[in-house]
């Protein structure tokens, strides 16, 4: 079913009913299970309603100064390509007086914080991250539901200047937790020379938009050391964990004042329970009596939840380099802590939102656990690596649409006018591609790799492509047939935006054939746009698991698992 069908369903069902459907619902409906590309900023305004959201996280570039690059994990002996996807820097330019200026005629004490801020921190590096973030975290307050809650995920390095930020967006009354999440293990770096403690956690602040939101308890283990000081009991036969609780209490509550066994009450105490209560418990076998006679009541440990969440995460470890989960994205969380924050913080059914939704932990989490999902990223690598993911956990199981990619020729032309890299990482998703990344400054004709197995347990081979958004001509096929012989590659592809010459067609042709028990492929090959939207494909032995080229996600098989066709 479509979006709008699932709204027009919901719609029908209310007449039907004659009961009136709230206009957040239909909203709320044509969100499920999408991707944006593009600008959050723009997309929130744009295409999110107000008030259709039940939980946001968001997990923005840190102000750290580093520049981040995208690993691709593969089981191939080649070095892992790299492609920079962003650098987390910002610096206060045009853009960022605008969004400051933006911000202070939107008035109120989000504007007041905001000119102190300026004047604390003037036009630095910390400024412009601010005036970035607070237009963003307006739109989000805005598309929360008045039960939603906001976790804004960020490091030691700005989290207190984003907390006076968030108080000024939500108000410092709607402020619930600040929580530390220890994400690495214990730094040994001082005998190089460190002088100042390691940094081992990442801060998540903790919102809500009103003083009633979700919330659903989420409790873990009890670590072994308080287990063996108060579950240090064990119950013969059954070898269950217990401790021994007290039965009296200082104020009665009806028949209270008993003797239980030749057993009372000390002085100024009474029997927390009745006598029918007391005589149930022996039924069942509750009671624990000391030498004294003295009765308690067994608490066993296998009946206990466990230690309330507190705002101090140490049992999530991060994603090591062996880990399932492990995509290669240099800022992935593990998928365990946006359960944690899901499970806690929505129902089934409801809306997740992540508007920096990069490799898409959120996303899977969300799918898991049966709530839609809204996810929203500025680059098309970052949308294809998603698509992908998705793709590789859950098969079929899992329909979504992709909204802010081109979806016709013009649309692809438009986009290679305005930003050649999107362009080029578009169209290599299209594909199953990856980008690569060669030495700065040696341009070696190799825009992007795909690597295949053409039969169980053999070689890993290799297919190399060139982008082309512009002009393209007989010259581009020679030069790509010469770049096959050097990387030593089974296939070479063109993807051009303009369609192709006889000429072009004939030097491709010339590259032969690579032959696999799945028959003769094409050496060279060229893929126009218009072929890539209609279907076409490159022609190799693409049959299921076949591709590398990413490291593929676990598969998620949970009976409970939520799909929601969009069409």
């Amino acid at each position: 079913m479509s979006g709008v069908g699932v709204v027009a369903q919901i719609a029908l069902e209310g007449q039907s009913t004659g009961v009136a459907i709230s206009p957040h619902l239909l909203a709320a409906a044509m969100l499920e299970n999408r991707l944006f590309y593009g600008d959050n900023l723009d997309v929130l305004r744009r295409h999110i309603p107000a008030e259709s959201v039940d939980l946001v996280y968001a997990d923005p570039p840190f102000n750290s100064n580093r520049a981040f690059n995208v690993f691709f994990g593969q089981s191939t002996d080649q070095e892992s390509a790299q492609q920079q996807a962003f650098v987390d820097t910002w610096h206060w330019d045009h853009s960022a007086a605008a969004a400051y200026d933006e911000v202070l005629q939107h008035g109120g004490q989000i504007a007041e914080l905001m000119r102190a801020f300026r004047l604390f921190l003037s036009e630095t590096d910390m400024m412009a991250y601010l005036a970035m973030m607070a237009p963003r975290l307006l739109e989000l307050r805005r598309v929360l539901k008045p039960t939603g809650s906001l976790y804004l995920h960020c490091d030691p390095t700005a989290s207190h200047y984003l907390k006076l930020l968030m108080d000024g967006v939500f108000g410092p009354q709607n402020f619930r937790t600040e929580i530390v999440w220890k994400r690495s293990a214990a730094h040994s770096d001082t005998k190089q020379g460190r002088r100042q403690h390691g940094r081992l956690h990442d801060v998540l602040l903790f919102y809500t938009k009103g003083d009633s939101w979700t919330w659903n308890p989420i409790y873990t283990p009890y670590d072994d050391s308080y287990i063996a000081s108060h579950y240090n009991l064990v119950e013969e036969g059954t070898g269950r964990r217990f401790r021994a609780d007290n039965l009296t209490a200082a104020k009665p509550g009806g028949d209270t004042l008993y003797e239980w066994k030749g057993v009372r009450p000390y002085k100024g105490r009474y029997w927390a329970y009745s006598r029918e209560k007391m005589e149930a418990f022996d039924r069942e076998g509750r009671l624990y009596y000391t030498k004294s006679g003295m009765p308690s009541y067994k608490r066993y440990l296998d009946e206990m939840p466990g230690v309330p969440i507190q705002d101090l995460w140490t049992d999530i470890p991060p994603i090591n380099s062996q880990a399932a989960e492990r995509l290669g994205y240099p800022t992935q969380k593990p998928i365990a802590l946006l359960e944690r924050i899901i499970e806690s913080s929505s129902n089934p059914g409801d809306v997740v939102l992540d508007a920096f939704c990069g490799c898409g932990t959120t996303i899977a989490a969300a799918q898991a656990l049966g709530r839609s999902w809204t996810g929203i990223d500025i680059t098309h690598l970052a949308i294809n690596l998603i698509r992908h993911r998705l793709k590789d956990s859950y098969g079929d199981g899992v329909t979504f649409k992709v909204i802010g990619e081109p979806v016709d020729a013009a649309g692809a032309e438009s986009l290679a006018a305005e930003n050649p890299y999107q362009f080029q990482w578009w169209i290599l998703g299209l594909v199953g591609a990856r980008p690569a990344e060669e030495k700065k400054g040696a341009d070696r004709g190799i825009d992007g790799r795909l690597y295949f197995h053409d039969k169980p347990g053999g070689p890993t081979r290799s297919i190399v492509l060139s982008v082309k958004g512009g002009r393209v001509g007989s010259a581009f096929v020679r030069d790509l047939r010469g770049v096959l012989e050097r990387e030593r590659a089974e296939i070479a592809v063109l993807l051009t935006m303009n369609p192709t010459t006889a000429e072009m067609r004939r030097e491709a042709a010339a590259g032969g054939f690579y032959e696999s028990s799945w028959g003769k492929h094409p050496r060279v090959q060229i893929l126009t746009v218009e072929e890539l939207l209609a279907g076409k494909g490159i022609d190799y032995p693409n049959v299921r698991g076949a591709n590398l080229t990413f490291k593929r996600a676990p598969k998620v098989e949970r009976p409970d698992a939520h799909q929601l066709d969009l069409g």
